[in-house]
Parts: structure tokens; sequence; C-alpha cells
């Protein structure tokens, strides 16, 4: 018997100046068994797992495909890679054919079960797909992901592939709901084309509740939007969250798409969902958005269901605040023009502004007539909470003093020049400095604490008693 190298094999396929032919031919007719199976070494496997029928179909090596078939046309790698899967992969048409002419399995999956059908229409081989399907290739069959043929040439938008395995009994509409139906692929990716010859159930629902209208929303495919409407998709069909795709459109902005959904959404939807399109536009700064909520009649004081709202530290319920929160200046004062209120949230904006350390936001709320003394309940202050939220921020206690912030207030304090019941605690203390000068620049004569007098003495004892020309009167301890 003659002796069978397999390196000496495999490199006569990457050779394409020798005759590949001769690798089998030089065997002798003894090295083939009577029923047809090919020698043990013609099968031995690299530590890969291939066999030299793999690499014949991987180098489109016709001929020597058809002698090494015999016996081993659905041999698998570690990978489990046929070597009709690998011929499909690099589009060797005529391995394929040769291959099918003798018996592999097209319906054999690699390990991401992705069949060689799937693999030609991912690569939009139509003759490929039509010669798979001639040789009874599983049409419905699904990848890891839960994806069919039929899904892989939506998403390229490829018509006559679409075409092609829906004739050969594609499901357009699944028979279950763990997947994405192929008419929400062609409304993410804007597929015009093949959302026009899929015809599927266009308010078909994934195990999430999310259609295809969900879809072409939250993408912003507004063409898409119109077929789909135009095919009667329920505008007013929640998915799980239960959010409708006009809530999808606002969160994403696509105002255009706004329009187009707000009248055909039922205002009662609306009323009994727990978060209303106005605030996730809000919340997610789209501006444009929300301006064509307000013009439909969307209600600038509506609120965050109380399951909901309770979820945040702060018990946030309104729009406003959510754009407060989200620094969202632009479509906050848009929300004032129409009338937001700015007493229905248990934290007051002008806080949650201060705290984001927005300027713009804080100024236009006092300007909208804020409470510049409003409380943090857990935190009690004998001077407005928001001074608290300006440390390392002067630009910010600059602009509450502007607009006629208390600063003596902001020296009274219970204890005065008794010893305070707190432990010295002096690190960071000397960034206070800046703030307590601008602070009385706004006071007249003042008096300062027993612990304050200890901070500042530990800073610069003459700063004391003369700030520019104003007199501070203090006791040291």
């Amino acid at each position: 018997m003659t002796k069978f190298c397999y390196s000496d094999y495999l490199s006569q396929f990457r050779n394409p100046g020798r005759k590949l032919y001769n690798v089998v031919s030089r065997r002798r007719e003894d090295s083939w068994r009577g029923d047809g199976t090919i020698e043990p070494d013609l099968l031995k496997e690299n530590k890969d797992g291939w066999i030299p029928l793999h690499d014949a179909a991987l180098c489109g090596q016709t001929e020597c495909l058809k002698t090494l078939l015999k016996g081993s046309a659905d041999k698998r790698t570690l990978q489990e890679q046929t070597s009709l899967l690998l011929a499909v992969s690099c589009e060797h048409l005529p391995c394929v054919r040769c291959l099918l002419e003798l018996g592999a399995d097209p319906d054999i999956s690699n390990n991401n079960k992705e069949t060689a059908l799937y693999k030609a229409c991912e690569l939009e081989n139509l003759e490929m797909v039509s010669l798979l399907l001639s040789y009874g290739a599983s049409v419905n069959q699904r990848c890891a992901h839960g994806w069919t043929a039929l899904h892989e040439a939506v998403t390229r938008d490829n018509t006559e592939i679409c075409d092609i395995l829906i004739g050969a009994g594609a499901m357009i509409n699944p028979a279950h709901t763990y997947s994405i139906p192929p008419l929400n692929v062609a409304a993410q990716k804007g597929h015009m084309g093949a959302l026009s010859l899929l015809g599927a159930n266009v308010n078909m629902q994934t195990c999430d509740g999310i259609t295809a209208l969900h879809e072409a929303a939250e993408n912003g495919h507004k063409e898409v939007v119109n077929a789909l409407l135009s095919k009667h998709a329920d505008a007013n069909k929640p998915a799980n969250s239960g959010l409708l795709p006009l809530h999808f459109a606002a969160k994403y902005g696509h105002h255009e798409i706004v329009s187009q959904l707000v009248s055909v959404t039922s205002r009662a939807k609306l009323r009994h969902s727990w978060i209303s399109p106005l605030h996730l536009a809000a919340e997610h700064n789209r501006h444009a958005a929300a301006a064509v909520l307000l013009k439909a009649g969307a209600d600038v004081n509506d609120t965050l269901a109380h399951s909901h709202s309770i979820q945040y530290p702060d018990q946030r319920a309104t729009a406003l605040y959510f754009a407060i929160a989200n620094g969202s200046t632009k479509t906050a004062e848009m929300l004032l023009n129409a009338g937001a209120s700015l007493s229905l949230d248990p934290v007051s904006p002008l806080l949650m502004a201060a705290r984001q350390g927005c300027v713009r936001s804080v100024s236009l709320l006092l300007e909208r007539g804020a409470d510049m003394n409003t409380k943090i309940p857990s935190f009690p202050t004998s001077f407005p909470a928001v001074v608290a939220l300006c440390m390392d921020n002067l630009p910010l206690l600059k602009c509450l003093l502007n607009h006629g912030c208390d600063a003596h207030s902001c020296f009274t304090c219970t204890y005065g020049q008794a010893r305070h019941p707190l432990p010295d605690i002096n690190n960071g203390f000397s960034s206070c400095r800046p703030m307590i000068d601008l602070l009385l620049e706004h006071v007249g004569q003042v008096q300062l604490c027993n612990k304050l007098t200890e901070l500042l003495d530990n800073i610069n004892p003459t700063h004391l008693h003369f700030h520019r020309g104003k007199k501070v009167i203090c006791t040291s301890s």
C-alpha cells in the first residue's frame, strides 16, 4: 500500500500550479477497500479535526473532491463544519454541486447552528441558494440566535432571495414568538423592499411584545411607519414594558414619526401608561419631539405613575424634573413656557439643578419663580438648602446671590460661640474660603460662630477681622 503523507497532500491543494488529482491517482488500487470506503489514512484528522476532504472543498478542487467523497461527505471538523459548509462559505459553486450530487446533507449545521443555506443567504449568492433548495435544504431551520435563512436575506434587503425562500415555504409568521419575526427585522433596518414583499401579520409581537411598528419608530424609519400604518398596524398595541410606538419615537427623538403617530394613538391608552411620551422626550433631551407633543396637546404636568416614581431616590414625577435632572435646559424652558409647575415634585427642581451644577438651569428656574428657600427634608439647615449644593461651584453661588439668596442666614448657627458638639475635622475646609469671601460680599456686619472661626483661623488669622473694608466680628474659642 502506498504510504499517505498528509502534509504532502495538503501542500498540493495550496499550490495551484500542480496537478491535484495526482495525490489520489498515484495511490494504487489496493488502497481502496472493496466496499467503496476510503482507507483510514485519508480520514485521519489533523489537530483541527480536518481531513483532506475539507481542504479540497475549501480550495475549490472539484475533481479531488469527487475522488475523496466516497464515505466521508458529511465528515465534520471540530467546529462542526462539513465540506459542504466550507464550499458554500468560499462560494465554490462546482464543489457545492458535486457534494450535493454525491449525497452531502445540506441541513447539517456548524457550531453556531448555521446551515449551508443560511450561509448562502448571508453571502447573497442567489445561484447557490437555488441549488441548495433544489436538493431539499430545510428553509426554516434556525441558527443559534433563532434566525432562519429568510431573516438573513431580509436583513440584507435581498428581495430576490426573499422571494425564492418564501416560494420554498419559508415561514413569514413564526410559529412561536421567542425569535424576531422577519417583518420586525425589515422594519428595524428600514428595508422597504423586503417589507413590501413579506406581507406578514403586521401586528405580530415578539416575546417582549415588540411589533414592527415599535422597531420602525425606534429606528426612525418614517417610510416604514407609513407603510405599516397603511397595512393597519396597531399604534395602540403596547410592548411588555407598557410603552407604545409613540413612546419609542419620543424617546429616540424622531419628531416626524411622533407627528405621524400622535393622531393614531389613543389618548386613553396614553393616560393609562406609567410614563408619558413627553417624560421620555424630556429625559433624553429630545427638544423637537417634545415640541411636537406639546403642540398636539400633551399634558405638561402629567406625572409619573407612583409605582415607578418611588423607584427613584428623589421620587421624581414631572417631565420638567426629568429635563432638569438630565441637564436639558432648552427642553426645560420649553416646558416652563407651556405651563409646567415647579411644585409637583417631592424635591424641588431647583435643588436638582443645583446638584447638577448647571448655572443655566438654576438661573432659568429662579427667573420662573422657583422658591430659593426650599428645604431638603432629610438635611435641615438654617440657610437655603440650595447653598449647600454649591461646594466648589462659585459661579453657581454667585448666581444664587444675584437672585436674592439670603447670605446672612449662611452665618447663622444655633451653637453660636459655644463649642460645637462635633469632631474636629479640618480636612478639605480650606476650599470653603472662596465661598465665604463671596458670601461676605453680600452681608453687612456679621458674627461668626465658634466652629467657623476655628476653621478660618487655621487658614489665615488676619483674614477674619477685615474683609475688603467690611467689619467681621469673631471670638476666639
